[in-house]
């Protein structure tokens, strides 16, 4: 559980979108809650009460730098990260 609150804190820190290792990104947003389908190398994730459809592909190990900003703005807006979650 730590990893995930640990990998939690540094997507909404941002300051390295680019070193986020793509497998932790899909199991952190399914503990966030949201459903995974996977078309071909798309994750598609959707969640009941959010608006915005995740697509996620990854970059080789890594989730890519934008993905991992559309992530963070969804995690902030919708107050995902439970107590303290704002930058």
């Amino acid at each position: 559980m730590a990893k995930y609150d640990k990998l939690l804190s540094h997507i909404l820190r941002g300051t390295s979108d680019a070193n986020i290792p793509f497998e932790d990104f899909r199991h952190l947003l399914r503990r966030l809650g949201f459903e995974e389908r996977i078309r071909g190398n798309h994750h598609i994730f959707t969640k009941d009460g959010v608006e915005e459809i995740l697509n996620l592909q990854p970059k080789g190990r890594q989730a890519k730098p934008y993905q991992v900003k559309q992530v963070r703005e969804v995690i902030v807006k919708y107050r995902l990260a439970g107590g303290d979650d704002e930058k």
